[in-house]
């Protein structure tokens, strides 16, 4: 199936997306709008974007020592994004957006990720404005978030220091009030920042004439030193280049100045930067200090900023899966081209042993049982996450619209599942990647083929916008746990639903039963886990207890996607059934008994890893 054929079928089959054009917000959509969008970005994907994956690759962003340069295909993608309306789709009218459910949203990126996912960083220009339409004065919203969502401005999140990583409590930028008047700029209280951002992505480019950086940042107290802890940090607006009021620039350049940039593995068309604030090099009203707006309350930076890190940890799971699916089809083309190898011949009636006829022909590789195995792996990984990064907008336009109860229940659903929609692509599109490699052969570990491509690009989507392992740990140590397990209750719940449902159709019946006991095992060593009450107990195992969640996850979606297809009709969704049938019966035959080694170590709190002397290693 090609992936406009696979998005139709989870939009319109599966999710009923069609449908959400009778709640009031999206009254002014049909079927036909949405489509008109969806056939929009899968042309600008495949004319701007899709050609120029390897030149962005290969024509990595360099710094001339005044600006960076990137080539002209980023450039020429990233106008016709901005031009398709896409950056601003979500939003409201009133602010030059289409009031597109996120769910269509979601869907019609995805043609980019898979297109290539590095030549622009779009996801955090309109996370970034996201955040300031929910946390912002009305005057940042105006000045800094509707140039964003209007393409003129670019923004970026400023998270990490080289010294602190991903550990926030260690952030040392510092921001201190520019002058006794400072509560008193139209733009918000102003502060002056110092300090060093590492892992900036997009953090410097001329691709728009400004770029706004939302800046996590420490205020000291009234002894000069920084409060320890997440507690103190607060969140601030830090325009590269100086504006007014009315959201003109004026001329001059804030105290933002590009140390350097980092030579990735993959995803080398976005510009990963070392920023400094505040060291002098661009002095703002003859001082050095970069100049900058706080947004919300002091000391609530990080409340604010996991408004922008959740969206950004979605978009990082869609990117994974994007890249898997590309890789899926590249190898799937390539196995129903290359001729290798032939088949074995059946034994004799004397039992002879295992031969191949070598006068027959050669076969496709695609006839071979391994590579089909590969292909389906491939299929049921990618395939699946892009099913639930789906089911995941879809309970945003939920929390956004529905009634109080669906709301409330669609906002704990998101807390649960954020994890394992960044977390899970990232670790099994990744293998479907590996997979697409092995599938080409020795040439797919060439740079002839894209495959290789694909696997550097993906190998990010573990690292950024939380770890693998801080994802885990924000899973079982918090999500899990929170309004007293309510949310592990509500997903059970769908769960429970979907298994009702299955169980009375004769071909998904051994799921059904096989998931039940999946989502038991899961409730059990989640109380084992914390049955001493001790975190370090319970968290020694993280990472496994993640994968074993999120297996039982995807196997619920493709349970679900399973049933929905069998209920289709027609010559064409006949192909269609059998692939969604062959993807999920792969996924219960193959990857869900992974689960019980999983919680096998979850379950007893092994210490092997957490017990072992450092000078052992």
């Amino acid at each position: 199936m090609s992936l406009r054929s696979t998005l139709d079928f989870l939009l319109y089959d599966w999710l009923d997306a069609e449908s959400l054009n009778q709640r009031e917000r999206f009254a002014d959509h049909l079927r036909e709008t949405f489509d008109a969008v969806l056939d929009t970005c899968e042309r600008i994907a495949r004319e701007k974007y899709a050609p120029f994956n390897r030149t962005v690759d290969t024509q990595e962003p360099h710094f001339d020592g005044e600006k960076v340069i990137l080539p002209q295909a980023t450039h020429d993608a990233h106008k016709a994004f901005v031009e398709s309306g896409m950056m601003s789709a979500a939003q409201d009218y009133d602010i030059g957006g289409m009031q597109l459910p996120y769910t269509l949203s979601a869907a019609a990126n995805s043609f980019f990720a898979m297109a290539s996912v590095s030549i622009g960083s779009n996801m955090l220009t309109s996370g970034n404005a996201n955040l300031l339409m929910v946390h912002g004065t009305e005057m940042q919203k105006e000045v800094f978030a509707k140039n964003e969502f209007s393409g003129r401005w670019a923004g970026t999140m400023c998270l990490s220091e080289p010294q602190a990583g991903s550990s926030l409590s260690d952030v040392a930028t510092r921001a201190v009030p520019d002058g006794v008047d400072f509560q008193n700029d139209p733009l918000g209280p102003r502060y002056r920042l110092t300090g060093n951002k590492m892992w900036i992505s997009s953090g410097d480019h001329e691709l728009t004439e400004n770029i706004v950086h939302i800046v996590l940042a420490k205020i000291p107290d009234e002894n000069g030193k920084l409060v320890p802890g997440t507690r103190g940090i607060s969140l601030f607006i830090v325009p590269k280049r100086m504006v007014d009021a009315k959201g003109e620039l004026t001329g001059q350049r804030n105290d933002v100045a590009l140390a350097g940039l980092n030579h990735k593995l993959g995803w080398r068309g976005t510009t990963n930067t070392l920023l400094n604030f505040g060291e002098g090099k661009y002095p703002v009203d003859g001082k050095a200090g970069a100049v900058g707006y706080l947004v919300g309350a002091p000391g609530k930076g990080l409340h604010c900023m996991f408004h922008m890190m959740n969206e950004a940890r979605i978009g990082v799971g869609t990117a994974a899966t994007m890249l898997g699916m590309a890789g899926y089809h590249a190898s799937l083309e390539y196995a129903k081209s290359r001729p290798q190898g032939r088949l074995v011949k059946k034994p004799d009636a004397a039992g002879a042993a295992v031969a191949k006829d070598s006068a027959a022909p050669q076969v496709r590789i695609i006839e071979h049982a391994d590579v089909r195995r590969m292909l389906l792996a491939q299929k049921a990984y990618c395939e699946g996450a892009l099913a639930l990064e789906l089911y995941c907008a879809r309970l945003v336009d939920e929390q956004k619209t529905g009634d109080a109860q669906a709301a409330d229940d669609a906002r704990l659903l998101l807390e649960v599942l954020t994890p394992i929609a960044k977390s899970w692509p990232s670790e099994w599109c990744l293998e479907a990647n590996s997979l697409a490699i092995q599938v080409h052969g020795g040439y797919g570990y060439t740079r002839d083929f894209p495959v290789e491509q694909y696997w550097r690009d993906n190998r990010l989507n573990m690292i950024h916008e939380g770890t693998h392992g801080i994802q885990a740990a924000d899973l079982l140590g918090r999500k899990v746990l929170m309004e007293k397990g309510r949310g592990l209750q509500l997903l059970a719940g769908r769960m429970t639903d979907t298994i009702g449902r299955a169980a009375k159709v004769p071909a998904l019946a051994a799921h059904a039963k096989a998931l039940g006991a999946a989502l038991q095992r899961i409730g059990s060593a989640t109380e084992a886990a914390w049955s001493t009450g001790d975190p370090a107990d319970a968290l020694a195992n993280a990472v496994p207890y993640m994968q074993a969640f999120g297996h039982t996850v995807l196997a619920w979606i493709w349970l679900d996607v399973a049933q929905r297809a069998l209920q289709t009709d027609g010559e064409k969704a006949r192909a269609v059934t059998a692939g969604k049938i062959g993807a999920t019966d792969y996924f219960f035959h193959y990857e869900l008994p992974k689960i019980g080694a999983w919680l096998n170590v979850v379950e007893t709190r092994d210490p092997t890893c957490t017990a072992l002397p450092e000078d052992a290693f």
